[in-house]
């Protein structure tokens, strides 16, 4: 198995062509801090964007997300998302 010790963020490998899944990853990868620090905020943005593209786990852990969150917070994630899909496409 191939190792480095260089920190690569879980979502700085996604862009148009990425499937649901890997989004889902994405967002698993900053709820649990699995690669990165946990960032409720990040996880929230990564499991909408699943979501959008139909995965429907992603549809239950942004609904868990967004019950640990502030509005400002979702607010944030939502914007996030958005302004993701607009670089991503």
């Amino acid at each position: 198995m191939a190792y480095s010790d260089t920190h690569v963020e879980p979502a700085s490998l996604l862009g148009a062509h990425s499937l649901p899944d890997d989004l889902y990853r994405a967002g698993l990868a900053y709820a649990t801090g699995t690669g990165t620090e946990i960032n409720l905020v990040e996880a929230h943005k990564w499991f909408n964007l699943a979501a959008v593209r139909g995965h429907e786990e992603a549809r239950t852990q942004r609904q868990e997300m967004a019950e640990m969150l502030t509005s400002a917070e979702v607010k944030m994630a939502l914007q996030s998302a958005r302004d993701w899909m607009k670089l991503a496409n």
